[in-house]
């Protein structure tokens, strides 16, 4: 059964800096547009980063400029580095892998931004 793990998630202080991983399972990340949402209380999933198969990277406004996505095919993973992190970060972080009409997500790791 495919899977993917995030980690990394915590309290962070506003102006802070973290970095989640998401490490696959039963699958390859490297053949996969992999990305990164979140999603705060009451609000809709947005996007925060994805990094296409041939490895570019799109960035969702709010986090552009602060915000690196990257992949590592020999450990099977895809983090995300974000710096200059406010409370509006908050939320949780998923994992996506996405081929076509195929998704798979992750179970998503919580990020509070909080002095």
């Amino acid at each position: 059964q495919v899977q993917l793990v995030e980690s990394g998630g915590g309290l962070v202080e506003p102006g802070g800096s973290l970095r989640l991983s998401c490490a696959g399972s039963k699958m390859l990340v490297s053949r996969y547009n992999m990305g990164w949402y979140r999603q705060a209380p009451g609000k809709q999933r947005e996007l925060v980063a994805i990094i296409s198969r041939d490895n570019s990277a799109t960035y969702g406004d709010s986090v552009k400029g602060r915000s690196t996505i990257s992949r590592d095919n020999a450990q099977n993973a895809v983090y995300l580095q974000m710096s200059s992190l406010s409370p509006e970060d908050t939320a949780v972080y998923y994992c996506n892998a996405n081929l076509l009409r195929t998704n798979y997500w992750g179970q998503g790791t919580q990020v509070t931004v909080s002095s």
